[in-house]
């Protein structure tokens, strides 16, 4: 990212295979699928931003047959961890990972994969500086075909009003790192992706005060 690659909040466990495992992962990755399923056309391609572990990947791809997942991380542990997912894998459809800083105003090999259906990113912009979801969004304004879909999964504030949880969470992030916090989705994000030409979509609620978020891409040109 900007200042630093991504650091884990959680211990992760590790498998003699070189796969690693991620308990936040274990207990979000059903309650992600439920929502992604009925929303995300089928087939799509599918950028994974900050792919950490890659239990979200596999376990998401193996679930939606319909869905070509491809992974990403700028963390060396957490790359080599996606690499040995996708070693596994057996269902053909899940790809990379590919090396990509998403505060970068270019991502490499991302760029020349033609149009994407669908942006992912799990729990990446609260632990990054804001740099990171500006780089994000303006990149899936730049990289997703139109009316194709941004989905971010985590925590947010609405409007300056947080959740006492995530308040506390908040803290204890810029407790670690002054330009990490939990990001307002109406405040800050928002007008973020209005001039990257994403409008928000969809919200969904989830478990422990997380939010699945969808920005879809309008088919007019992005604000100046």
């Amino acid at each position: 990212m900007a200042d630093r690659p991504p650091v884990a909040l959680e211990d992760r466990g590790e498998s003699g295979d070189g796969r690693r495992y991620s308990p936040s992962a274990a207990r979000n990755r059903e309650p992600i699928l439920r929502v992604l399923k009925p929303r995300l056309p089928q087939p799509a391609r599918l950028l994974e931003i900050a792919s950490g572990t890659g239990e979200h990947g596999a376990f998401l791809s193996a679930e939606m047959e319909g869905i070509d997942w491809t992974y990403s991380d700028i963390d060396e542990d957490s790359l080599a961890s996606q690499r040995a997912w996708q070693a596994m894998d057996k269902t053909g459809r899940l790809r990379g990972p590919l090396t990509l800083d998403a505060s970068a105003d270019e991502w490499g090999e991302a760029e020349l994969a033609g149009e994407w259906d669908a942006i992912f990113s799990a729990n990446m912009i609260h632990i990054a500086p804001l740099a990171a979801a500006e780089g994000l969004i303006a990149g899936a304004g730049r990289l997703l075909r139109p009316g194709g879909l941004l989905i971010l999964y985590g925590p947010f504030a609405r409007g300056g009003e947080i959740a006492p949880s995530n308040a506390a969470f908040d803290q204890s992030l810029k407790a670690r790192n002054p330009s990490w916090g939990v990001r307002d989705l109406d405040s800050e994000l928002r007008p973020i992706a209005h001039k990257a030409g994403l409008e928000l979509h969809d919200l969904v609620d989830m478990p422990a005060n997380n939010l699945t978020v969808f920005f879809r891409k309008t088919v007019q040109e992005p604000d100046d």
